[in-house]
Formats: structure tokens, sequence, C-alpha cells
């Protein structure tokens, strides 16, 4: 394969990918990086909210791996769902 399949959710990532750069500041005026991840954070959580993105029913039983910032869970026989962060903070409703 290529690399150029489509992605199962790409056009939601890049649609969120257009919105978090919606509005961002050049490299001289960004504040500090912890406003800036804080300020992601919101406006990713704001938009999952919005389109009703957020995957629900995470077994956390499941998990298979972490690399990274990724914790790998599996999801069922064919899928798996990489989760960025702490399951803590994990905004699961």
């Amino acid at each position: 394969m290529s690399g150029k399949s489509q992605v199962s959710y790409g056009t939601a990532i890049q649609a969120i990918t257009r919105y978090l750069d919606h509005g961002t500041q050049s490299s001289e005026e960004v504040e500090n990086a912890k406003q800036i991840r804080e300020q992601e954070t919101k406006k990713l959580t704001d938009y999952i909210t919005k389109h009703n993105l957020w995957i629900h029913g995470i077994d956390f039983t499941q998990y298979v791996s972490e690399g990274a910032e990724q914790s790998v869970y599996l999801k069922d026989a064919d899928h798996v769902l990489k989760l960025n962060g702490l399951p803590s903070t994990y905004n699961l409703y």
C-alpha cells in the first residue's frame, strides 16, 4: 500500500486540525506552551462535543500497550483505540 488510503476518520481529523489552527498566533506572539496546550484542549473538547465525536464505552481492561503519549486498547476483533494522555484525564460521557 502506498500510504494514500483513506483513514476512517480522516475527514473529521482534518476538520479538527483546521479548527485548531484557526486563529493561532505567530511564534513571536505565542505566550507559553502550557497556555497554548490548555487553549487547544478547550477548543478540541468544544469541537468534539459540538460534533458528537466522543467515543463511549472504552473498556480500560482491554489495555494492550503504550508508547510516547498514547495508550492502546482493544476495541473489538478488528480495531484498537489509541488514547493520548493519561486515562484519568479522558472526558468520557
